[in-house]
């Protein structure tokens, strides 16, 4: 595993399988790591609001025997106040791992190439790549594998989307997505030729029907990301025949597993009664967050 986990791309296959190993025996408690981050500090850049990202990574250090530090917006104001460059080369002075939210995934990648500490993409507008590795983890819980398995995204080909793809690929996943014409993954070609390597094949449609005909995982997200307001309205009603209901999940098979990555928009890309129903593990999702962050910073530290 590289330095930093910027991407999805920064691992391979076996680093992922080490990080679900380790996230699996912390959540279980028998892990045999003793506080690896006792006497560490974590610094969490933070651009974007968020609940899940900050309460995660703050408990999971403190979980871990470390010290975080919370920088809002207006604490240092990346690139305004002062470059990105000098952000990271001054962190490295003070702390032992940067956990960063930011609107640009250049501001990032800005911090791993100027900083001599680890850097952890808590998501940017290209990838989420920690999100993607708790899916993935949520999925392997329950399915007890991901070969055969017939994943079906329908939604926004998001910075989600974008990492969920890439660690399909890379784990040998198949993946459908079903998304409208003009909102294609920007990360879709990458993820495809990662699939080729891998005997996997990641699929794009414009049917949800399709995708969801026969899956054994439905996963959806919000049609409006932030950053994105102005196109609210136009997405809505270019994403209507996406949303994710019963009459839609009638067509999965009748153990199927409903994803969201949350927060989710009740009543627009999913209904109360499947995102609340029995099929729905968007909290064991949004726990292995915790979990999975745990594993990634004990790795890396």
């Amino acid at each position: 595993m590289k330095k930093d986990l910027v991407s999805i791309l920064d691992l391979e296959r076996e680093d992922v399988r080490d990080l679900f190993d380790r996230a699996s025996s912390l959540k279980s408690g028998t892990s045999e790591e003793q506080l690896p981050l006792s006497g560490k500090t974590v610094v969490l850049i933070f651009e974007k609001p968020s609940l899940r990202t900050r309460v995660t990574f703050e408990a999971g250090v403190y979980q871990l025997g470390g010290n975080s530090i919370y920088l809002a917006p207006q604490d240092i104001r990346l690139g305004k106040r002062e470059s990105v460059k000098d952000v990271a080369r001054n962190l490295s002075r003070w702390v032992d791992l940067i956990a960063a939210r930011t609107f640009s995934h250049t501001t990032v990648v800005e911090l791993a190439e100027n900083g001599s500490v680890p850097v952890i993409n808590g998501l940017s507008d290209l990838e989420h790549p920690c999100q993607a590795l708790a899916d993935f983890l949520t999925i392997v819980e329950h399915k007890q594998r991901l070969s055969s398995l017939k994943i079906a995204w329908i939604s926004d080909g998001n910075n989600v989307c974008n990492s969920f793809i890439l660690c399909g690929a890379l784990l040998g996943a198949n993946v459908t997505c079903a998304i409208p014409e003009g909102y294609e993954p920007t990360l879709l070609g990458r993820a495809q030729e990662l699939a080729r390597e891998h005997d996997s094949t990641i699929e794009l449609v414009r049917s949800p029907l399709e995708a969801a005909t026969d899956a054994d995982v439905i996963y959806t997200d919000v049609w409006v990301s932030m950053g994105e307001e102005e196109e609210a309205e136009k997405r809505k009603k270019v994403f209507a025949p996406y949303q994710i209901n019963r009459k839609l999940t009638t067509l999965a098979k009748p153990d199927h597993l409903v994803l969201h990555c949350l927060p989710a928009h009740r009543g627009e890309e999913i209904t109360d009664e499947v995102l609340d129903g029995p099929n729905s593990v968007v909290l064991d999702q949004a726990e292995n967050r915790l979990h999975i962050q745990k594993a990634i910073m004990a790795k890396l530290v």
